[in-house]
């Protein structure tokens, strides 16, 4: 993120009102925009440059050009170590990494072979993207990152597998109830692993804590109440961005199956699951990314006891701090 660039003058986070949700959603919708993937080498540098000039005081004030400079390194870099995030994984890709995986669970009669091997895609892209965009305090070790893949592509699995063979042996339920239980299968198997996914990925940072730094961006230690908070925060927001996506367009097929696509071949179907995927997710990113703050401000008090005394350069009482969530 532009955040990263270094210089003694405050960068503003945004030119949206992030303390409301609306800002944030807007900001999202920023960050997510797919058109900001044909970014170039170039014009990263160049943003940078941009950025530099005003941290350092060259450029007095923004303008439309370094709000533009802004939302490029937003969308390309990460905020803790200024490098910028290989495409498949950046915010801005979102949608479109996702696209293909979420396609693949969602295909209406897979076996547990297709089932299995959608869950693992999944769950690569999903170990790929925590990794390109977590908080950089702590990195994981590649022993430590290996163990917590296993694990969770072996909780994603087991859900989705265990809920297929459980559902059709169901005695006091409908027909057409299980089959939609059926086509929310991935859901849960999604939900279930995500949040796994989040706390073994990210478990270092709540062993250490993250850092934490005060309204100038001044490094003030670690805090592991700090990352219980940032990690919890993210598991949950995994699961309110799946929701939409892994129920609403698998619910309007089952619908359409019934009526306008009854009879039809497997490609109609097949690409009209895909739009109800790709409609869904690019109208429901920018909310469920909003849900919790990027940079989040939370007071001293709820933080361990060594922050309490703290004090800024003028030497009065700092009494609230930031911590990067990461994704």
């Amino acid at each position: 993120m532009a955040s990263s660039v270094p210089g003694p003058i405050a960068l503003p986070e945004s030119r949206y009102d992030l303390s409301t949700f609306t800002g944030r959603v807007k900001h999202c919708a920023e960050i997510s925009d797919p058109t900001m993937l044909l970014s170039t080498k170039e014009d990263i540098q160049k943003s940078k440059r941009l950025i530099w000039d005003y941290r350092n005081g060259v450029i007095p004030e923004m303008t439309p050009e370094l709000w533009h400079a802004k939302k490029v390194l937003d969308s390309s870099v990460h905020p803790d170590t200024g490098e910028t995030v290989f495409f498949p994984f950046r915010m801005s890709s979102c949608v479109l990494s996702n696209l293909v995986v979420t396609a693949g669970m969602l295909t209406p009669g897979l076996g547990n072979l297709g089932t299995a091997f959608w869950q693992i895609a999944n769950q690569s892209l999903n170990v790929a993207i925590n990794t390109s965009n977590a908080n950089k305090s702590h990195p994981l070790s590649t022993k430590q990152l290996v163990t917590s893949y296993f694990l969770a592509v072996g909780s994603s699995c087991g859900v989705a597998i265990g809920l297929n063979s459980i559902i059709p042996r169901l005695k006091n339920v409908g027909p057409h109830t299980r089959l939609i239980m059926s086509r929310l299968v991935p859901f849960a198997a999604v939900v279930a692993a995500g949040i796994v996914n989040v706390f073994l990925m990210r478990g270092e940072e709540i062993r250490l804590g993250i850092s934490v730094f005060d309204q100038d961006g001044n490094d003030l230690g670690s805090s592991k109440k700090a990352a219980l908070q940032a990690v919890g925060e993210t598991a949950a927001s995994r699961v309110i961005n799946a929701a939409p996506i892994m129920v609403i367009p698998p619910l309007i097929l089952v619908r359409l199956q019934r009526g306008f696509l009854r009879g039809r071949g497997l490609g109609i179907q097949t690409v009209t699951n895909i739009g109800l995927i790709a409609v869904t997710s690019f109208a429901v990113l920018p909310f469920a990314l909003a849900i919790f703050p990027q940079k989040t401000t939370v007071n001293v008090s709820s933080l361990e006891d060594k922050f309490s005394d703290l004090k800024d350069k003028e030497g009065n009482k700092i009494t609230t701090v930031q911590f990067n969530r990461g994704l």
